[in-house]
């Protein structure tokens, strides 16, 4: 029986946030509770994002997180104690179905966006599919990715920008790229952190530069084709077990949201983007 897509409010910003990698469950649940608070001040609508499984670090010797059970028993417990909707990553088709019985949106990471099996199995569940347009793709390439989903009978799916690749080491946002997405006829996210990311910058581990984060956010949603943001948050960044060098400060999303929420009322009033 296919689980029921999450129900997107479409005078809100979606909000999808939270930590890089579960690392606690405490964590988890100091993250969800001071986004949770300050989206419900704002024209906001969250979803607590963390994974349970980082399959693609850039060491092998990386932490990975608790994997697939015990991530999806904290991420019920999110669920529990806030009431709020859940988003993990998928790496491999047959973590779909377990998966679905949790979260509410299954994410497709952009180095897996054309792998049709993984969005074959993700779309069967019937649950909402952020599919993140892998850095070597070009936007009007996405409507594959809808297509092999709407295959198998599911049409709720979220396109997600992060960059593209630009030489070695190096990510840069076409903002054009945002309209020509928009323009298939699905909510576009913008990822805000990881369009800072420098991929395996440091050798081992991936750098960036997160004081572009808030300028990149404020643009995205200026082009009028962005629906909502995902954000990689952390209490102490520079200890992160995963992204530490683009994760935001738990304390900088505050003047984020209102800044962005901001446009987002001003930009009611401007004419649609057309590619």
């Amino acid at each position: 029986m296919l689980s029921r897509p999450l129900s997107i409010d479409p005078i809100k910003l979606l909000l999808i946030a939270g930590p890089c990698v579960i690392e606690s469950a405490d964590q988890c649940f100091q993250i969800a509770e001071h986004v949770m608070k300050l989206a419900a001040t704002l024209p906001v609508q969250y979803v607590f994002k963390a994974s349970f499984d980082k399959a693609n670090r850039s060491s092998g010797s990386s932490f990975r997180g608790p994997g697939l059970d015990a991530g999806l028993k904290i991420l019920q417990q999110v669920k529990d104690k806030f009431g709020l909707p859940v988003l993990s990553d998928i790496h491999e088709a047959e973590q779909a179905a377990p998966a679905a019985e949790v979260l509410d949106i299954l994410q497709i990471p952009a180095f897996l966006a054309r792998q049709t099996d993984l969005l074959e199995a993700c779309g069967r569940t019937g649950r909402t599919i952020n599919v993140k347009k892998g850095q070597f793709m070009a936007p009007a390439e996405m409507a594959n990715a809808i297509a092999k989903i709407k295959a198998v009978g599911n049409d709720n799916v979220l396109l997600c920008e992060r960059g593209t690749f630009f030489g070695y080491g190096r990510l840069v946002n076409d903002f054009t790229g945002l309209a020509i997405m928009k323009a298939l006829g699905k909510p576009v996210i913008f990822d805000v952190t990881h369009s800072t990311q420098q991929p395996a910058g440091q050798g081992t581990t991936s750098g960036g530069s997160p004081q572009f984060s808030p300028m990149l956010a404020r643009s995205a949603l200026a082009t009028g084709c962005v629906d909502g943001l995902f954000v990689e948050c952390h209490p102490d960044p520079k200890n992160a077990k995963s992204d530490a060098a683009t994760v935001l400060d738990l304390k900088a999303m505050e003047p984020l949201l209102r800044q962005c929420t901001d446009i987002l009322k001003l930009r009611s009033t401007w004419p649609e983007v057309k590619p």
